[in-house]
C-alpha cells in the first residue's frame, strides 16, 4: 500500500481571497498532484491574501499540521504587494536554491519575464515549501517539466525532485505516476513499488 500524505496547497491573491473572481490556482494544484502522486493524499487547502504575516502564519500552521510538501501560488513577481518570498524565507530552516532555479529555465521557454519571478523554495522541519508561479498552466509546466511530441523529456520538472528530497528530511515516501512525473532517486534509495 502507498503511505498516505498530507500536503498543504495555498492560493495567494488580494482578489481572489476578497471573492473579485473565482481562485484558479487551489484546483490547479490539487488537479496535478491528485494526477502525478499515486499516495492517497489529504490536501490542506488555504486562499489569503497578499499579507506577509498572513502567508508566513499559514506556512507554520500548515508545516504544523503534518503536511510533509507545501506547494503555493502567487505573489512571486517584481510588485509591490509580491511578498511571498520574503514570507516563505522567513519561517526557512534552510533554502533551496536549486527549485527556483530551474522554474525560471523552464518558464523561460516560454516568456522572457519569466525573470521576474522570484519563486524560492525552502525546507522548514520535515516539510518542503515551494512557491510556484501564479497562472494554472505554468503550475503544471514548472512541475512537469517539457516534453517533445513522442513524450521525451526536453527540460525535467521540478516535481522529479521532490519525492528524494522529502525522503532526505525524514517524510513519507512519495510515489508518482511515470506518465505524468517520473520521480527521480538514486537506486540505494528506491523501494520495491507498492501494490495498488
Amino acid at each position: 500500500m502507498h503511505e498516505a500524505v498530507r500536503i498543504g496547497i495555498v492560493s495567494i491573491s488580494d482578489r481572489a481571497s476578497s471573492g473579485v473572481y473565482a481562485d484558479q490556482g487551489l484546483p490547479a494544484l490539487q488537479d496535478w498532484l491528485s494526477r502525478a502522486l499515486r499516495n492517497p493524499v489529504t490536501f490542506e487547502s488555504r486562499l489569503i491574501p497578499d499579507e506577509q504575516e498572513l502567508i508566513s502564519q499559514a506556512l507554520v500552521g500548515l508545516v504544523d499540521a503534518g503536511c510533509c510538501l507545501v506547494l503555493t501560488t502567487g505573489g512571486t513577481g517584481p510588485a509591490p504587494r509580491d511578498v511571498t518570498p520574503e514570507a516563505t524565507l522567513a519561517i526557512a530552516d534552510k533554502e533551496m536554491p536549486g527549485f527556483g532555479e530551474q522554474m525560471r529555465q523552464i518558464s523561460l521557454r516560454f516568456v522572457p519575464t519569466a525573470i521576474l519571478s522570484r519563486q524560492v523554495a525552502v525546507i522548514r522541519g520535515q516539510s518542503l515549501i515551494i512557491n510556484l508561479p501564479g497562472q494554472p498552466k505554468a503550475i503544471a509546466q514548472t512541475l512537469e517539466g517539457l516534453r517533445d511530441e513522442g513524450g521525451k523529456s526536453l527540460v525535467p520538472g521540478i516535481f522529479a525532485a521532490v519525492p528524494y528530497c522529502i525522503d532526505l528530511i525524514g517524510g513519507p515516501y512519495l510515489e508518482t505516476r511515470a506518465e505524468v512525473c517520473e520521480a527521480f532517486r538514486p537506486k540505494s534509495a528506491q523501494r520495491p513499488a507498492a501494490a495498488g
